[in-house]
């Protein structure tokens, strides 16, 4: 079955059974073999790497972002 026709009938469900559905299929994900895992990190991190080189995001120094934190009242 493919994901498309997975999320078709997943959103045909309840929303009690779409929630019991997600917290199933994240807990499925600790699961998953530490080296899939790695391999997904490497995989995400080589794709914000790239993201970045080519200009569609930009870095925030993480002083700044600290200082978000702080200053939203979120420490």
């Amino acid at each position: 079955m493919q994901p498309d026709e997975v999320t078709r009938q997943a959103m045909a469900l309840t929303l009690q059974e779409r929630a019991e559905l997600a917290q199933r299929l994240l807990l499925s994900l600790d699961e998953a073999p530490e080296s899939e895992i790695e391999q997904l990190w490497i995989e995400e991190a080589e794709r914000r790497l790239d993201e970045y080189r080519k200009g569609a995001v930009r870095a925030i120094p993480a002083g700044e972002v600290f200082a978000r934190l702080v200053f939203s009242g979120r420490s």
